[in-house]
């Protein structure tokens, strides 16, 4: 994997500043952070949503354990008069 030094960094930036304008750098640079933190903000969302989903499956199971005993004693009914 190529390593990217100052130089590198130095001749995107030129070309940039060539292609955009001066005058459309700073919404450029905006634009760009917006979307590195939508980016990192749904990345995170989907392990929360994730660590949600298991914890409801462990609750749910568990549940069901509980609900699975067979029930003992006499059924009894009750006759309204």
């Amino acid at each position: 994997m190529p390593n990217i030094g100052p130089l590198e960094i130095a001749i995107v930036l030129v070309i940039v500043l060539i292609i955009f304008g001066p005058k459309r750098l700073p919404e450029l640079g905006r634009s760009m952070g917006r979307g590195i933190r939508e980016f990192r903000g749904s990345v995170s969302g989907e392990h929360k949503d994730q660590d949600d989903v298991d914890t409801k499956r462990a609750e749910l199971e568990a549940t069901e354990a509980d609900t699975a005993e067979p029930v003992e004693g006499e059924v009894v009914t009750e006759h309204k008069a």
